[in-house]
């Protein structure tokens, strides 16, 4: 089997699942249906970090800036603003918003700003100082968030009044939310495979792979590394507006250093430059959080384990995450049974 049938072979299993998920999440009841939907928002997050984590080879503690900043702009604009617009089939109902369309325009639109800025001051450093960069500018983010009251009410957050219609349906409910998150996160998925599969995704693998050889054979690294970052930070704040609708609520954990330490921990879990590794370390972290943290009181260290399992797999089987062990297993018994036949 050819490389190119075994790349449409995984897009084929890929669809053939969301399209199961699609069938099977009204047969659930509301509390399934909802962690369904988080999952799907917390799975472009950790995409738009495997860009730089998988593909590119740079670990930020900073991701969730980006995430944040857009959370908190598409909050601010469906409570704080008095005035209605409407824009062809996206309108926003309640007469203190903007619009689904411009929700999302200025809510990613502040996400890539930050990205810029960020990443201009970031991306020349490397290493440990690239990690703790990006952290300290995290922390610039969650300060503003925690002292400037004034616009994004402290501690006590920002409760968002509800969701916007699209096509002239209403979004409150879970399920048609569920659709509406299912769809955008497809969007964001057959984005990201495209730009990871292009010219310009496959240099990024090549300067994290070999960055010097890719220097002299001429190639800009810090300018590649530069739009990688304002690329992922594009599809975090896509999250971050995504999250803002799921849970109407948004406040200073959201730019926290542990959701940024959560995004990294699924996308290393789950296995960088995979994309639907990512998404299913999401799929893990976020169903224990919701689910074992009922019956478990510590549950971190459950995820701890796993995580734990899942490195010492991956040193053993010489791969990363859990769809590469996947993966290697695969491959080793397909040649056993190569070798039997």
């Amino acid at each position: 089997m050819t490389g190119s049938e075994i790349e449409r072979r995984r897009i084929m299993i890929v669809m053939g699942v969301f399209a199961a998920l699609a069938l099977i999440t009204p047969f659930l009841d509301l509390f399934l249906q909802s962690l369904v939907t988080e999952i799907l928002v917390f799975g472009i997050l950790a995409m738009s970090l495997d860009i730089l984590l998988g593909f590119t080879g740079l670990a930020s503690l900073g991701h969730a800036a980006y995430f944040g900043v857009a959370s908190y702009a598409s909050a601010i604009i469906m409570t704080k603003q008095s005035w209605t617009v409407t824009y062809a089939i996206f309108t926003w109902t309640d007469s203190s918003g903007l619009g689904l369309f411009y929700l999302f325009i200025i809510g990613v639109l502040v996400a890539v700003a930050f990205a810029v800025l960020f990443g201009f001051l970031a991306i020349r450093a490397k290493d440990v100082y690239f990690l703790m960069i990006t952290l300290s500018l995290a922390m610039v983010v969650w300060g503003l968030a925690y002292r400037w009251s004034a616009v994004t009410e402290g501690d006590n957050g920002i409760i968002v009044p509800g969701r916007p219609s699209l096509f002239g349906i209403s979004l409150e409910e879970g399920l048609p939310f569920f659709y509406f998150t299912l769809a955008v996160f497809l969007l964001c998925l057959g984005v990201i495979y495209l730009i990871t599969r292009s010219p310009f995704g496959r240099t990024l693998v090549g300067i994290r792979e070999r960055e010097e050889r890719m220097e002299m054979l001429g190639y800009n690294i810090w300018l590649h590394k530069y739009l990688a970052f304002i690329i992922a930070g594009t599809f975090s704040g896509v999250a971050g507006v995504m999250w803002t609708l799921y849970n109407l609520f948004v406040s200073p954990p959201d730019v926290e250093l542990i959701t940024s330490a959560e995004a990294l921990f699924m996308v290393a879990l789950g296995g960088p430059a995979t994309l639907i590794g990512p998404v299913i370390g999401a799929a893990i972290i976020r169903s224990l959080q919701q689910l074992a943290s009922i019956y478990v009181e510590r549950w971190p260290l459950i995820l701890g384990s796993i995580y734990i399992i899942t490195i010492m797999l991956s040193r053993l089987y010489g791969v990363d995450g859990i769809l590469g062990i996947a993966n290697k297993l695969r491959s080793s018994s397909a040649a056993a049974d190569n070798s039997e036949g």
